[in-house]
């Protein structure tokens, strides 16, 4: 599972919710955490929503959301670190990539789980993401592209390579755009844009793919982007990441039914690149032409 998808809830992968699951994988973190070396230190996690029943966390870039086959050296995880500041067991209900960072939320019991991920499968679930694109764009829209399904050579090597491609939609508005005076290419400058990002799907890299095939590919992604794009932006801000954030969640509380919007604030790492940009108030006061309507 990846930037945009949801953990679909099966006959088959309804056991991945009970209790000897949960303990399965406590055992497991149990003993990834004496493996830690005492001078390693665990990335910080912030809590932006708990109660009894769910507790939503800001998922920092690099962090997996929890142990996987293809993650075998890895010391933390998000499920594991949430569970140590939550002092409970905790199930994840949908994904973030691993660069991806923000709101990422984890249920209480197998019960609220599968009441959750019923949601993300009924498209019941709103995210927005925050991205930083190649290029400049002036006009919002929806893309419709069909995605086929990316396959690993370990995880996936039994998967029917043959399936046909999978219906896959976002919607895109650009925010604000760049321009500064050094050269990633062929031409002086360099041209940037921000983007709010609204999957209607879940599909594994989705964001990732249809932004490449707008020819707008995220900065820092090392997988379907601009690598030149990228070793630019990494040699001249020194800031080394995929520029993507899932900045805010809608979804209804599965026990109280309360409607919830959570939103989480961008890393320090964004404002350091605005800054660059002439995004502050005073310089989009001087020249609104940045700001996209």
């Amino acid at each position: 599972m990846n930037d945009d998808e949801y953990v679909k809830i099966s006959d088959s992968e309804e056991a991945l919710l009970t209790e000897e699951f949960d303990q399965v994988i406590e055992a497991s973190l149990e003993g990834n955490s004496a493996e830690n070396s005492e001078d390693e230190q665990p990335p910080e996690l912030e809590i932006l929503f708990e109660d009894e029943h769910i507790v939503v966390i800001h998922k920092p870039a690099g962090l997996l959301v929890h142990r996987s086959y293809l993650a075998r050296k890895e010391r933390f995880f998000a499920m594991q670190l949430t569970r140590d500041l939550v002092g409970c067991h905790v199930f994840p209900v949908h994904r973030l990539d691993r660069p991806t960072s923000g709101v990422l939320i984890f249920a209480k019991s197998s019960e609220v789980a599968r009441g959750l991920c019923e949601q993300f499968e009924h498209h019941q679930v709103t995210k927005e993401y925050i991205a930083l694109v190649r290029g400049n764009m002036q006009e919002a829209g929806r893309l419709d592209y069909a995605l086929k399904i990316e396959l690993d050579d370990v995880a996936d090597k039994k998967a029917n390579k043959d399936k046909p491609p999978q219906e896959a939609v976002t919607d895109y508005k650009p925010l604000l755009n760049s321009e500064i005076p050094f050269s990633s290419g062929r031409y002086p400058t360099s041209r940037f844009c921000l983007l709010n990002l609204t999957p209607q799907t879940g599909r594994k890299h989705q964001l990732r793919r249809h932004m490449a095939h707008l020819r707008h590919p995220i900065i820092g992604d090392t997988t379907h982007g601009d690598g030149k794009q990228n070793k630019f932006f990494r040699s001249h801000f020194e800031i080394n990441r995929l520029w993507l954030i899932a900045k805010s969640i809608r979804f209804t509380h599965p026990v109280t039914l309360e409607k919830m919007h959570i939103e989480t604030e961008l890393e320090q790492e964004w404002l350091t690149i605005f800054e660059q940009f002439g995004w502050d108030e005073e310089s989009l006061a001087a020249n609104p032409s940045m700001l996209i309507s």
